[in-house]
């Protein structure tokens, strides 16, 4: 989401490890820009940050509203009641901007048996100390047994909680993989330049912040797979799949062969995509993108995988990561890795050997020349979604578009 504290790259192993060089890769010319048209899909609350899918037949979409709330739209139109506020038990939200609130979703693969949900949002520390901002909460809903618009309020269980010292970069996406496993992404404490700790969070295995995590909801309260890659490193979080991450605000699974995708948003100048790999350490905060930030001395950068694109600042200002587009009805789409930036702009990224190209992605009929982009979604059948905030007379106005063939 939005930040407010805000020789040529050679190519190496087949694994993406870099020996990170200033100035990064040579910039090939663009492919050709993409079209999409927007289709309206509501525009009935405000902050969508968020939509998941159960998957279980029942042709609903659920977005969550950063202020709380998780709204259903089933068969085109929007249902009237939440499917579950938890308003109550956030910290209180900025109107005019805040990073933290409810901010991530999941539903169990076994959703259709067990009516379970994931949620992730920000709550407040009962008795808030100085460096301690916030808390962000990991936990688990069970539908009515009445309703199966609605959650139970009173099935709430906490898998994590996570201390967040500052109010900003608190990641929140909740997706589970192809392993039936779920990762979790959290910043990396917030405020600029990774300031926590000697040698900032995200290189601090012993910290979850500035991580990607996998666990298995399936315990009491997780469990960690015994194959997560720190599991026997001594001092290490067990619970991390991939580190050296600033903010990743939103990732993927590819649905045809499950290689994960994280848009990670930068520092002062450079947004970044990179490909998640088991243990892998992604750079920051020695570099922001492929350029070094704040390098210890001795370090080894070789060891550190690089991003696959980054772009700087006179393009964007935050990366909003995406999907790799498997659907049917944009067949110019296909493959490609689409994404946006939270000042509106959207692209893709068109793979070219082992290099992504980038190229403009366009739409058609843009409602609002001031639209943000806060998140995507897709839906079952692989199509994608995107989710915006603009700015009007009267305030912010949410909307979620669902992108058709142009």
């Amino acid at each position: 989401m939005k930040k407010y504290c805000f020789a040529s790259l050679a190519l190496l192993s087949a694994l993406n490890s870099v020996s990170c060089l200033a100035g990064g890769p040579e910039t090939p010319a663009e492919p050709p820009a993409r079209k999409a048209k927007l289709e309206l899909v509501t525009d009935k609350f405000i902050s969508p940050v968020n939509m998941a899918v159960p998957n279980d037949g029942t042709n609903r979409l659920f977005f969550c509203q950063k202020e709380g709330k998780v709204w259903i739209v089933q068969d085109g139109k929007l249902v009237a009641q939440p499917f579950a506020d938890v308003s109550g038990e956030m910290v209180k939200i900025n109107a005019a901007y805040d990073e933290r609130g409810l901010l991530g979703m999941a539903f169990h693969p076994q959703f259709k048996k067990n009516h379970k949900v994931y949620m992730y949002y920000s709550a407040p520390v009962p008795n808030p100390v100085k460096g301690l901002n916030h808390k962000s909460k990991l936990v688990e809903f069970t539908v009515s047994a009445t309703n199966p618009n609605e959650v139970d309020p009173k099935s709430e269980r906490v898998l994590m909680e996570v201390n967040q010292p500052e109010s900003n970069h608190n990641g929140g996406q909740l997706v589970f993989g192809p392993d039936g496993y779920l990762y979790v992404g959290l910043g990396d404490g917030g405020g600029g330049g990774d300031k926590h700790g000697t040698i900032g969070n995200a290189q601090d295995l012993g910290t979850v912040l500035g991580k990607i995590l996998r666990i298995d909801v399936n315990g009491t309260p997780y469990k960690v797979p015994a194959d997560n890659p720190f599991v026997k490193t001594a001092g290490a979080k067990p619970e991390i799949w991939a580190y050296g991450l600033r903010n990743p605000w939103r990732f993927s699974f590819d649905k045809a062969n499950g290689r994960l995708f994280a848009g990670d948003v930068g520092q002062d100048k450079y947004e970044e995509v990179d490909i998640i790999k088991k243990g892998g350490n992604y750079g920051w905060r020695i570099m922001e993108g492929y350029h070094d930030f704040n390098v210890p001395a001795g370090a080894d950068k070789s060891k550190l995988i690089a991003p696959i694109h980054e772009y700087n600042h006179d393009l964007g200002i935050s990366i909003t990561g995406g999907y790799i587009y498997r659907g049917n009805d944009i067949p110019s789409l296909k493959g490609l890795y689409v994404f946006g930036d939270y000042n509106g702009k959207a692209f893709v990224l068109v793979p070219n050997g082992n290099k992504w190209e980038r190229a403009d992605l366009q739409f058609s009929n843009r409602p609002n020349e001031n639209m943000q982009i806060l998140s995507w979604g897709q839906d079952a059948k692989g199509e994608l979604y995107v989710l915006t905030s603009a700015s009007t007379s009267n305030g912010f106005k949410g909307a979620v578009y669902k992108l058709v063939k142009d």
